[in-house]
């Protein structure tokens, strides 16, 4: 118990001082699109709750949890996109470090899906006349 009062008296005494602590930490970046990123949703949280959730900040265009392909649950995270960046931008303040389903989540802004490609093969090298080659990383082998 003494640890939880020295606990709670460090992060400035209640609950919500440390509610509040994440949302102004989390809440750095401004919105250039009106696609959010949200995570730590419940496994249990469906497209359906997350629309529900956050529809009565704006039009949401649409409202995606990322699903395991295997066991068909939540992995944690989803999408919303808005009609707008303004609504996205309420939504984002109004979510931010909030419950949903018993977990505390998290708004920020969507980044751009990177490309997924191979990266280029490497080109073999013939060994050399003594039939050693040099691998700049290990040393000599052969």
């Amino acid at each position: 118990m003494a640890f939880i009062s020295t606990f709670r008296r460090v992060l400035g005494g209640s609950s919500s001082a440390l509610h509040s602590q994440f949302a102004v930490i989390r809440h750095n970046s401004t919105l250039t699109s009106p696609r959010l990123f949200i995570s730590g949703l419940s496994r249990l949280t469906t497209d359906e709750k997350l629309r529900e959730a956050f529809s009565p900040f704006g039009q949401i265009v649409d409202a995606k949890v990322v699903m395991d392909r295997v066991s068909q649950r939540s992995k944690g995270f989803g999408f919303i996109t808005y009609a707008s960046v303004e609504e996205a931008e309420k939504a984002r303040e109004g979510m931010n470090a909030k419950f949903l389903d018993g977990w505390v989540i998290f708004v920020d802004p969507a980044k751009p899906r990177e490309p997924r490609y191979a990266p280029p093969p490497q080109a073999q090298q013939d060994p050399s006349e003594t039939g050693f080659r040099s691998n700049k990383t290990i040393g000599w082998c052969g």
